[in-house]
Parts: C-alpha cells; structure tokens; sequence
C-alpha cells in the first residue's frame, strides 16, 4: 500500500472552478459518489483548457488523452454543496502533463479530496504523441506549482 499524501491546502493551487453539485451525485450513503470526483477533475482541467482557447473538443487536431488518475478523500462531500476545484501543474512534461487537483468545500482552507490527472498530448487522428504546443506550454508553465 501506498503512503497517503499530505493533505493540501488552498496555496498548492493556481486557479480554481466553482462546480455545483447535483442531486443524483449523492450515492445511497448519502455523500457524493467517488466516481462524480473524477468528473470533477475533467470539468476542471478541460474547461481552463476551453477557455484559454487550447481546446475545441469538436475540432482540436492536438488533444490531451488521460492516461493515469487517482483520487485520495479526506472528508465528504454532499447535494446541495458547492465544490471549489483547484488546479496546478504538477509536472509538465514535452508530451505530457500531470496536473495536481484540490477539491475543497466552498471556502475550505483544506482539501476534502485531492489528486492527480495526466494528460499527454496526440495528434488526434492518429493517437501518436506530439509535442505539447509552445501557446498552451506557456499556460501550464505559468500554473506549475
């Protein structure tokens, strides 16, 4: 078994997104379902990435394919709360990125869970691994923590 990480706190992050959750994230033990966490790494990740124009889902030639996950829990969260999902870049690699992500309850100083998500890039019609583009390399560097 693994050692478990420090739990991290609000300045191991660089940027954060607001995510509401849902009715049906509760799972029957009442919180939310670990499975919705990870949901929540994507929205994170993939919406920063949308809104700094690195990516159209639709259209994109280059994208960033997940290829490792994981997620330790520390508190539980449940409907109707909302989550603050902070984002870092962990290690940034020449095809590859590993991003750190905090999970933290509105206004938490402490995260209620905490993980990692690695990207590495590929052209998309082939699924080779390319470079990391010089625009969105500039990006992840200035979020590295």
């Amino acid at each position: 078994m693994s050692e478990r990480q420090p739990r991290l706190a609000r300045a191991d992050f660089r940027m954060f997104r607001a995510i509401p959750t849902r009715w049906h994230d509760n799972d029957v033990f009442g919180h939310v379902n670990n499975v919705v966490y990870y949901g929540w790494f994507d929205t994170a990740v993939n919406a920063w990435l949308v809104e700094g124009g690195f990516l159209d889902p639709a259209t994109s030639g280059i994208v960033g394919l997940v290829v490792e996950t994981g997620c330790t829990y520390f508190e539980s969260i449940a409907f109707p709360e909302v989550v603050e999902v902070g984002i870092a870049v962990e290690r940034l690699g020449s095809s590859s990125v590993t991003y750190r992500i905090g999970v933290f309850r509105e206004g938490a100083a402490q995260a209620a869970a905490q993980g990692r998500f690695t990207h590495v890039y590929v052209q998309r019609a082939g699924q080779k691994p390319v470079p990391i583009p010089a625009s969105l390399r500039a990006a992840l560097a200035a979020i590295q923590s």
